[in-house]
């Protein structure tokens, strides 16, 4: 929970310290870690271990969906120079969240501008990286769970 939601303040502090502006898969991957961090603490605070294996569950799908996005972000988005509104733009509009908070989620860079490494490594890998051990926390606790319920 912790490590997802501060992933979005490192982003947060990237954007308006660093001067490092989002593309609308920068801000897609934000909302997904958002969503994580919602689901963890959820899984934490529900008692029962069925929530907790319906909230691991959750968190797994919305990793992958993450993991897509940020493979998606380097080796595809970055690469266009298109004007053309993607998935992540799409989906961003929809959520309004580009509007009612403009400072976490607008864009404010087209993909190949966005497109920077943090100590060396493209920030899109970093993404990934989170999104992947998130994803391992969620198999843990899902496994855990699972057999803790089996053992009843």
């Amino acid at each position: 929970m912790l490590a997802a939601w501060g992933s979005v303040g490192l982003a947060y502090y990237t954007q308006h310290v660093l001067e490092m502006l989002p593309c609308a898969w920068c801000v897609l991957q934000r909302l997904l870690f958002i969503v994580v961090g919602v689901l963890a603490a959820v899984g934490i605070a529900w008692p029962g271990r069925a929530v907790r294996v319906g909230t691991a569950w959750a968190i797994i799908g919305v990793s992958n969906l993450g993991m897509a996005a940020a493979v998606w972000q380097h080796f595809v988005a970055a690469q266009s120079a298109s004007c053309n509104q993607t998935l992540a733009d799409r989906v961003m509009a929809a959520t309004g969240l580009d509007r009612m908070l403009p400072d976490l989620f607008a864009a404010y860079a087209s993909c190949a501008d966005a497109s920077t490494s943090l100590l060396g490594v493209p920030y899109a890998f970093w993404s990934l990286a989170l999104f992947l051990m998130l994803e391992f926390a969620g198999v843990m606790v899902w496994s855990i769970s699972r057999r803790a319920i089996a053992s009843n």
